[in-house]
């Protein structure tokens, strides 16, 4: 009997042991935990940390807190002037309400990722679809992003999740057109590259044209005033002239500069004889005759 009792202890031990390390859980920083209670979500615990639950009774599943990707399958859109476009994108969401999420999804991630398929895709189709293939192709700076984004809107909201980007890894050509699109952009780049080339070669004939006027409007008045100081100096000139001949002192005194300027002219290559008649002006200065 006392065996039985001692192996009646050791069970009741056991049993209390299990009841105690069932009843804690631990919550880490990247997780929500659900606490259910004959399967109905009766609480959620969101802080990290230790937590307690009624052992054989209450129940926890665990669901991720941090950012999720889920990467859509390629599939073809067709644009507003009915081309066809291969659109590759994937999704970053994460789980805001953990009790909307179970009571709609069931605590399903796979759920979740379908129903994201199915809105992301439909949002897509209908941006695309409302869009020409330039301006689609134009638009994958962000522009695509957003409208996608404004699409969806809050869809997603009931089910506590919330979207935080649709970014599209490729949108791309069938292989069977791309290069006639390509070569219709081409095309349309020239004509464009041509018109921005005739506008600025108009402008710059235009800009030529007032330069060079202005270029002639200049010569014109630095020759009028050219002319006007060449003008002036010949005035002064002939009134320098006019005063050196106006008496006699200035003019015998002028002509006598003139002389001994023509002899130093006949006097050269060595030459220091200079032979003059009786009667050339020059010996008249020179001798002092009348």
């Amino acid at each position: 009997m006392k065996r039985i009792g001692k192996v009646g202890v050791v069970v009741a031990a056991i049993v209390v042991m299990t009841a105690i390390f069932s009843s804690v859980f631990v919550t880490e920083e990247n997780e929500y935990r659900l606490i259910r209670q004959f399967g109905k979500v009766d609480r959620v615990v969101s802080e990290p940390g230790i937590g307690f639950k009624m052992p054989f009774v209450e129940e926890i599943d665990t669901l991720p807190k941090q950012i999720l990707l889920y990467d859509l399958s390629a599939s073809d859109v067709i644009t507003k002037d009915k081309k066809t476009m291969i659109a590759d994108s994937y999704v970053l969401w994460k789980i805001i309400d953990p009790l909307k999420f179970a009571q709609t999804l069931n605590s399903s991630i796979s759920n979740a990722e379908s129903r994201i398929n199915t809105v992301v895709y439909n949002s897509i189709k209908n941006v695309i679809s409302s869009l020409s293939q330039t301006e689609v192709i134009s638009g994958r700076d962000g522009e695509l992003t957003e409208a996608i984004m404004k699409n969806i809107g809050a869809t997603m909201d009931q089910y506590g999740i919330s979207l935080l980007s649709v970014e599209t890894k490729q949108l791309d050509l069938p292989s069977d057109n791309k290069n006639a699109v390509y070569e219709r952009m081409i095309s349309e780049r020239n004509k464009i590259a041509a018109q921005y080339k005739a506008e600025g070669d108009s402008e710059a004939t235009v800009k030529k044209n007032t330069t060079d006027k202005e270029v002639s409007i200049m010569l014109s008045n630095a020759k009028a005033e050219a002319a006007q100081i060449t003008a002036e100096a010949e005035g002064e000139y002939m009134r320098i002239l006019a005063n050196a001949y106006g008496d006699a002192d200035r003019r015998s005194f002028y002509e006598f500069v003139r002389s001994l300027d023509a002899a130093k002219l006949s006097l050269k290559d060595g030459n220091k004889t200079l032979i003059l008649s009786k009667d050339s002006p020059l010996a008249q200065i020179f001798m002092g005759i009348e």
